[in-house]
């Protein structure tokens, strides 16, 4: 699915990824996390072609970058995170903020084909918002814009979903329903791979494989998640001591004294 070898991210002299290798392959799915700062969103921004690396090799979907269009690329790419919905305009509708979706587009400025409006509706309902399909964007909730952003990602049919950090903002009952959404997808889209960045364990779900442990640009753990999330690799990752634990709940992390 993906390959990064040896990638290093500068930007005004300052080094945000160094070195980084991370291998994905197809039936996985991963969860990077690490705190903020860390380089996450630096990586996601290299994987859908927006920064450039300053040294090391990156592909995507069979794709290298500097030899491949990364535009046609991010078609294959679904992304949820705050930087698509902070270029929604707030009078944009539901349902065209899905429709957008089919060719990459914000902010839609002319009516779209009937089957891309058809194919809208459907993503909606699939995704339990389907009477909020005339709603503007600035009067939905933080969940209801986190399943529209979901189904917008999921319009062009993307072998790769990346969820950036789509639990911010969201309250209890709503982060719920959202990871219970996140939980279905793979089976929702059979074949779809998912990355979910988060800072948070609590929100690793079950049906992810693999975890990234990314600090300081550097990648100190990546593999199973059986192997990965232990005890000594997350105080390292938070530089804190930390007790783990895993039930039938999910995951739990608490921070110890110092």
């Amino acid at each position: 699915m993906l390959e990064v070898s040896r990638l290093r991210i500068a930007r005004e002299g300052k080094v945000i990824l160094r070195g980084l290798d991370w291998k994905m392959s197809a039936g996985e799915h991963w969860v990077i996390l690490g705190p903020n700062g860390s380089g996450k969103s630096s990586l996601l921004a290299a994987l859908t072609g927006y920064f450039a690396p300053t040294s090391g090799s990156l592909s995507v979907l069979g794709e290298t970058f500097g030899r491949s269009d990364w535009r046609e690329l991010r078609r294959r790419i679904g992304l949820v995170g705050p930087s698509v919905a902070s270029m929604i305009q707030p009078a944009e509708p539901a349902l065209s903020v899905v429709a957008g979706g089919v060719d990459g587009l914000i902010n839609l400025w002319r009516k779209p084909k009937r089957a891309v409006i058809a194919r809208a509706r459907r993503l909606l309902r699939l995704l339990k918002v389907g009477d909020l399909a005339a709603r503007p964007w600035g009067h939905l909730s933080q969940g209801e814009r986190q399943r529209v952003l979901i189904a917008r990602a999921l319009a062009s049919s993307p072998a790769l979903l990346i969820l950036d950090e789509s639990c911010a903002g969201l309250d209890p009952v709503a982060r719920a329903e959202f990871l219970s959404l996140v939980e279905r997808l793979p089976r929702l889209r059979p074949g779809l791979a998912v990355i979910f960045v988060t800072h948070h364990v609590e929100e690793i779900l079950p049906v992810f494989t693999h975890a990234l442990l990314l600090r300081a640009g550097t990648a100190l753990a990546s593999g199973k998640i059986g192997e990965v999330l232990q005890p000594a690799a997350l105080a390292k990752l938070f530089g804190r001591k930390v007790r783990l634990s895993h039930g039938r709940t999910g995951w739990s992390l608490t921070v110890a004294g110092k």
